[in-house]
């Protein structure tokens, strides 16, 4: 298989294999006019598999959201066909409009304009809390 390297844009590298297209989804790839490459399964020492996405425009990207899908993403900003900015990630501390609130008795479940807010509890066991009810999401 021959994939083309990126000129100018974003390889998402480290991707747990059979995220990737989550990720597209989440991120609204699909929305863009240039090109996106989304690999799937690709062989890797570290985690035995991997998913790479790459995006052949710079765009901004939420890497809240990348850090709350799988905190191992690596992202790598090209310009000029060269590596100029490699980002390792991690759990965030906050996520906002990420995840929402399955408590029928939040606030968020009676007023539809509140935000969805939680706050990382447990690192380990990547547990967050909301944080109007402090109910638990896995």
């Amino acid at each position: 298989m021959n994939v083309d390297g990126v000129n100018n844009g974003i390889v998402l590298d480290h991707i747990q294999a059979g995220k990737s297209m989550e990720i597209y989804r989440i991120l609204r790839l699909d929305k863009l006019t240039c090109s996106v490459a989304v690999i799937q399964n690709a062989v890797s020492e570290k985690y035995g598999k991997k998913d790479i996405i790459k995006i052949d425009e710079n765009i901004d990207i939420n890497l809240d959201v990348l850090g709350y899908i799988d905190p191992n993403i690596t992202v790598n900003r090209v310009i000029d066909g060269k590596l100029s900015k490699k980002e390792h990630l991690e759990l965030p501390e906050v996520v906002t409009d990420i995840i929402k609130c399955k408590n029928p008795r939040c606030i968020t479940s009676v007023e539809q304009e509140i935000v969805h807010k939680f706050r990382l509890a447990d690192r380990e066991k990547r547990i967050y809390r909301c944080i109007y009810c402090d109910a638990e999401h896995k």
